[in-house]
Formats: C-alpha cells, structure tokens, sequence
C-alpha cells in the first residue's frame, strides 16, 4: 500500500472517502482521485455472466426520485446485434455505488428486444422507455432490404414506481414508423423532456430502396405519453442520434455519421430544431467531433442560469473504436472547452446522465482486446474533464 506523501493529503483522502464511500476495496470498483475532480468507476454488466454471452447498448436515466436506471441489451448466446436479446435493467439508489440484481424488463424468447431509449415525465414521474423489435432470425441487412420475414417494429413500455416494475410493451409501430420505412431504431441512449412538457425521442430508420442512406428522426409526444408521433427527418446519411435542448430553446441533434469514402473525415453530424423537433435545419459536422461510426451521447448538464447551456458529450475519439472520450460545452455545443479520455482501450456505445448535484453518469461499453468485454460505469464531477491527470 502505498503511504500518504503528507499529512493535508491523508486529510483530503479520507474526506472524498466519507462523501464516495465503497470506492476502494473491491476491484469492481475502482476510483482515481485528482485535485480538481472525482472519478469512480464500476463494471455493473460484465460478458459472460449473469446468463448472457454479452452485454451491449447502454442507456442511462436518472428518475424524478434521483434513481438510477442502467440498462442495455442481453445478448445469450453471442455478441451478434440478432437473435435472442433480452432488454435487461439495473437500478442504483447511491448513484451508481451499488447495483440492484439484474432485472428483465422485456423478453420475447428467441426474438430481438433493444435498443433502449428512456424518458422521464417530470410531471408525473412516469417513466417510458422505447425499444425495438425483430424476429430474431432476421438481420439489418435482411429487413433494410426486406428479405426478412418480418420488420423493426416500435415498442413502449412505462413504470410508475420508479423503475421497479414494467408494463407489457406496447406495440406503437403505426404511429411511430411509415411504412415505407425498413429498419428502425430507438436511441439508444435516452430522451428528453422539453420545458413545455413535450417528450422527444431521438431516433433512425433507412426507408426501402435506399440502400446505406440511413436517415435520422424523432418521434414525440405532448400527452404525457399516451401517444407518439413522428417528427422531423434529417435526410442524410445519419442514423443513430442524441437530442438536448439548449438555453434558447432550440434543440441539437447530434447524430452519428454514415459516409463512408477514401479520404472522408469521420466527424459527427448535427442539426438545429426550432420548433421543438418537427423541423431540422443548419445541417453541418462538427471538426472536433471526431468519430469512427460509432453511437455517442449527448446530455445537457442540470445547473441553472449560464450553466444550462453546459453540455456533456461522450464517445470514442478516434477513428477506430477506441479511447472513450468526455468533452465539455459551456456554449451549448458550439465549441468544445474541455475534454478528458475516460478509457484508452477499445470502446464503443456510452450513455450520459447528469445528476442534481452536478456530477455525471457514463455507462459505456469497454474491454481490453474488443470494446464489448463489458459495461462500465464512471461517474465523475465537471472538474475531473478539466484536470490534467489521465484516467488509467
């Protein structure tokens, strides 16, 4: 063990271990400590345990009661995105020091359930969580062709007590999906709720014959969740997005990017909304957004004032699926001030979620040769992005 340099340092020790209790002592919780921040990180969904061949597509939520959600994808029998998947969830009431036994919260036998996308009503505390599904037997490239024998269809479910229990997902695929759309996709990641009350839900789909043109939408409701319906369509090759609202009220899409070409700079595409998501406009990639097509997430932080332009943004910042990246807006997403690798391994898919008191969740997908070996959780205080010491 290695002894404290001084007296002041075994002093600010033991003060971060009385507020971050269970952050030592167990090696599937591991904490760095800096001058400026905090950072823990635990492994609550681990490949190859618990029943499943892999854990995959992480989605993180915060309810009104300050719960929290992790969920993802359990895969049984291998890391294939079809087949038999399971939604599966694990709820922490400590911000994230301590997970509940793993819940199955949709199972439809040998067929695909995924892609979460949760949203909290604040008005209510509902909490509705979209998802997707598919025979298991039929492929992405099967259904956007349409050569499978059957299609992406759009699911919800909702709990009333806080994340505890589910309802039998509803099929909301006529509302959700035109027809002349093939694959589909909520999220994953989360929604979010705008302070008119609308819900948004970022999500994607590649309409029949336009073969690689994936294309970004949301979907809303402004009934609490009683009904959803399609909103505006960003028609490029995009797919799977997040949403925020900044201080003006605008919304920014941030969304993966789909070209591919010799040559082409991987950078993530965004879009601007003024109307609360039925309209998009001011298309552009962003040239600090470096990405390998790749899933990222995107989370508006909780303070007031100034502070609620501050945006979260996490991926891999690489052209491969590697070096896990947290990055910092004081300017709604324009620029990027700050940013900090969370992991230097392979990684890939993560999910924000910003608390009351100013730290943030990241639950993303990591390992040691592959980025699926696990799903990690890290949370960390805004300072922590600022500080130079690297995490391990």
């Amino acid at each position: 063990m290695r002894t404290c340099p001084s007296l002041a340092a075994a002093v600010v020790a033991l003060t971060l271990a009385a507020l971050f209790p269970g952050c030592s002592g167990d090696s599937s919780k591991k904490s760095v400590h800096s001058a400026k921040g905090l950072l823990q990180q635990s492994d609550p969904f681990v490949s190859g345990r618990e029943d499943y061949d892999t854990f995959r597509i992480p989605s993180l939520l915060v309810t009104k009661k300050g719960t929290l959600l992790a969920f993802c994808e359990g895969r049984k029998n291998s890391s294939a995105d079809h087949g038999d998947i399971d939604l599966v969830l694990k709820r922490s009431t400590d911000q994230g020091k301590k997970w509940s036994d793993l819940q199955v919260v949709a199972d439809d036998g040998a067929n695909t359930v995924g892609n979460p996308c949760p949203v909290v009503d604040q008005s209510t505390g509902t909490i509705w969580l979209l998802l997707t599904h598919n025979l298991g037997e039929d492929k992405e490239s099967q259904i956007t062709t349409r050569r499978s024998k059957g299609t992406r269809r759009v699911w919800v479910s909702h709990s009333t007590d806080d994340g505890v229990t589910w309802t039998k997902p509803e099929d909301i695929t006529a509302t959700a999906k035109r027809p002349e759309w093939t694959w589909y996709a909520t999220g994953p990641g989360c929604g979010i709720q705008l302070k008119s009350g609308r819900m948004v839900i970022p999500c994607d789909h590649t309409p029949a014959g336009a073969k690689d043109n994936s294309r970004s939408h949301v979907i809303y409701s402004d009934d609490h969740g009683a009904t959803w319906k399609i909103g505006g369509i960003v028609d490029r090759r995009v797919n799977e997005c997040q949403v925020v609202e900044r201080l003006d009220g605008s919304l920014m899409l941030n969304m993966r990017n789909c070209r591919r070409g010799v040559g082409e700079t991987y950078q993530r595409a965004i879009a601007i909304s003024r109307d609360g998501g039925l309209n998009w406009a001011d298309f552009r990639y962003d040239p600090t957004l470096i990405e390998p097509i790749c899933q990222a997430s995107l989370v508006r932080h909780t303070g007031a004032g100034a502070a609620a332009n501050t945006l979260i943004f996490a991926n891999p910042a690489s052209t491969k699926r590697e070096k896990l990246t947290i990055r910092l807006s004081n300017d709604g997403g324009e620029t990027w001030a700050a940013s900090k690798e969370l992991w230097s391994g392979p990684a890939a898919y993560s999910a924000l979620a910003a608390f009351p008191d100013g730290t943030v969740g990241c639950l993303y997908e990591r390992g040691e040769k592959k980025p699926y070996g696990r799903i990690a959780y890290a949370r960390f205080a805004l300072d922590w992005i600022k500080s130079p010491a690297q995490a391990p």
